[in-house]
């Protein structure tokens, strides 16, 4: 596994380099923003932890342009503590964030929560059990290929993150469900997972505006009010 860890404070980034190597990963360091866009590009890292304050391009940027050739799991750092650049951060695809200071114990246990993910690679039925036949699921225009991890919409493929498309598979997997966000925590994320649940909210969102669906008239992905999520019919 190879991680990149991305951070303008050295000695920090050092720390949590080695706390990766220790957990056996190749890690690569860097503490510039145009650095870590061609460096990514060139290790293509299982995991990348990126500063959102970063010289020459920030962490946004950075998130945003690492996004247009990998699906690498991004984990945002951040000394700022206010929503919008939570919220932010986590809109160009980064799966989950830590304010400073933080433990690199806890960023470790996050990052083996989120590698050790179950892939919903099978369809289930509402009952649980799993129905080899259907590896392609269809609500109205939207078609999902879980075995490939495709996502198609008119036709048209849709980009989604691996967290976009895990969520998007665990609500598709059981449609008739509605699922709290802790179940879709522990269902994406995995039940070792510890944060703040709206982190649900915002991939939702983002989820949502990739497959032009409208919060307030849902065609895929409803929201049931007082419980979750639940997975529209495409109609």
């Amino acid at each position: 596994m190879r991680a990149l860890v991305v951070e303008d404070e050295a000695p920090l980034a050092e720390l949590i380099g080695s706390y990766f190597e220790r957990d056996g990963f190749e890690a690569s360091i860097c503490h510039d923003g145009l650095q870590a866009v061609a460096l990514a590009r060139d290790v293509d890292p299982d995991v990348v932890v990126l500063d959102l304050g970063l010289p020459s391009l920030d962490g946004i940027e950075v998130c945003r342009q690492i996004r247009t050739f990998s699906d690498a799991y991004v984990v945002m750092l951040t000394a700022r503590s206010e929503e919008i650049d939570t919220l932010i951060g986590l809109s160009v695809g980064a799966d989950d964030y830590l304010t400073k200071p933080f433990s690199p114990r806890e960023l470790m246990a996050r990052v083996q929560a989120m590698l050790r993910r179950p892939r919903h690679s099978r369809e289930r039925t509402d009952s649980g059990a799993v129905d080899h036949g259907a590896p392609v699921r269809t609500f109205g225009a939207l078609s999902i290929d879980t075995s490939g991890r495709d996502v198609w919409l008119d036709g048209e493929a849709v980009a989604l993150t691996r967290t976009e498309f895990d969520l998007l598979s665990a609500l598709s997997a059981r449609p008739r469900m509605a699922f709290s966000r802790r179940q879709l925590i522990d269902d994406v994320w995995g039940p070792s997972w510890v944060g703040d649940e709206h982190l649900v909210d915002v991939h939702i969102g983002h989820l949502r505006r990739k497959l032009g669906d409208d919060a307030a008239d849902s065609l895929y992905v409803r929201t049931v009010r007082g419980v979750g999520y639940r997975m529209g019919t495409g109609t």
